[in-house]
């Protein structure tokens, strides 16, 4: 064990900075399963716009606890790992839910009616990603569960792949047979939103190999 990491080890843990990020992605959680739902093509405008203002309370929440995490972080000494890898992961969980409420946002900016198949497996790929997010930063508190942790982030990468995957093939496919220029670009911009949600969790995902290796 390298000698900073033995000292980690010797020092007491605090545990609230691992109360604020479960609280982090228990909102982030919530706001993928909220994005996925008002993804759903049959779901009443109406319904959808309720959806929509939810994602955006929650987005206002989770800046709320970015903020505690980075305050909390400034005013202790002893921290559980790496004092720039909190802030470093504080900060991607808050891009997801940026990135989550954009896609979420647009729909009702844009005022687009018609959700497509391509919106809504990006979507469930989006809740799918954030699922194993969580499961990952909720299991940071013992780090010998390192087995769990890093079959969580392999599932991340997998899914991102995927997301790429599909993204490409959805962006083909829009270029080719929608005629509406300005449909495109709106349907487009959402796209780009969801997929990039993807980018984001596996950002977060390299965070915590990153403290996983540190502190092995």
């Amino acid at each position: 064990m390298k000698l900073d990491s033995l000292i980690q080890a010797l020092l007491p843990k605090d545990e609230k900075f691992f109360q604020y990020f479960q609280r982090d992605v228990e909102n982030l959680l919530k706001a993928a399963q909220a994005l996925d739902e008002l993804m759903d093509g049959k779901m009443a405008i109406d319904q959808r716009l309720q959806k929509i203002r939810q994602v955006d309370e929650l987005e206002h929440k989770g800046d709320e606890l970015t903020h505690a995490i980075f305050r909390y972080l400034e005013s202790t000494f002893i921290t559980p790992f790496d004092r720039e890898d909190i802030h470093t992961l504080a900060s991607k969980i808050d891009d997801i839910l940026d990135f989550i409420n954009g896609a979420a946002n647009r729909i009702a900016l844009y005022k687009v009616d018609t959700i497509t198949p391509g919106m809504e497996a990006l979507a469930a790929y989006v809740l799918k990603a954030v699922e194993e997010l969580s499961n990952a930063v909720n299991h940071l508190s013992n780090l010998k569960n390192a087995k769990e942790i890093r079959s969580c982030l392999v599932a991340i990468h997998s899914i991102e792949n995927e997301a790429d995957d599909l993204f490409e093939r959805t962006i083909g496919s829009l270029f080719e047979t929608c005629k509406d220029p300005i449909l495109l670009i709106k349907n487009k911009e959402i796209l780009v939103s969801l997929e990039t949600a993807t980018d984001q969790c596996e950002d977060a995902a390299n965070v915590i190999e990153s403290i996983i290796v540190k502190n092995a």
